[in-house]
């Protein structure tokens, strides 16, 4: 838990190794840091380092490249507005958006190949929640499904 505080923002990460470092420069040992701040003795010794190099400057956080981002600032807004449409009418078969079909839209209009897992994942991120379709009996009779809906009483099943 203490360690997701400290992850929520640069500010509390800088105060985190900030109070190493000065634990350090009070004579502890780095393994000692290391073990009451749930770190490694590697990375309270990279504080130091950095320290020593940077200054205070270099106890914050870096610049970090990572990955590039798939789609620009309007298309993750067309996205957003595409999932809130039927797939249908983009040209898919399926009714309902899934993983599999994300990722054929993806390439299909944007051009951009992603695989299934992170289509998944863009849904959480653009707050569209997924429906899933309704499981139906294997070999049942449609007619006789419809007529059971209309004709059952409310409320719980007789014999319950």
């Amino acid at each position: 838990m203490r360690k997701l505080e400290i992850a929520r923002s640069d500010e509390s990460r800088y105060d985190h190794r900030l109070h190493g470092l000065l634990l350090v420069t009070g004579g502890h040992s780095c393994q000692q840091v290391a073990e009451l701040f749930g770190e490694d003795r590697r990375t309270v010794q990279r504080w130091v380092t950095r320290f020593e190099t940077h200054g205070l400057t270099g106890l914050r956080d870096g610049a970090r490249s990572g990955r590039p981002a798939t789609l620009n600032a309007t298309q993750w807004a067309a996205l957003g507005r595409d999932l809130r449409r039927d797939p249908q009418a983009f040209g898919h078969a399926g009714h309902l958006w899934d993983g599999t079909l994300l990722a054929a839209h993806l390439h299909r209009r944007y051009k951009v190949a992603l695989g299934v897992r992170q289509c998944q994942r863009i849904f959480g991120h653009l707050g569209v929640r997924l429906r899933k379709p309704r499981p139906q009996v294997a070999q049942s009779d449609p007619v006789k499904i419809a007529a059971f809906k209309k004709t059952a009483p409310p409320g719980p099943a007789p014999g319950r």
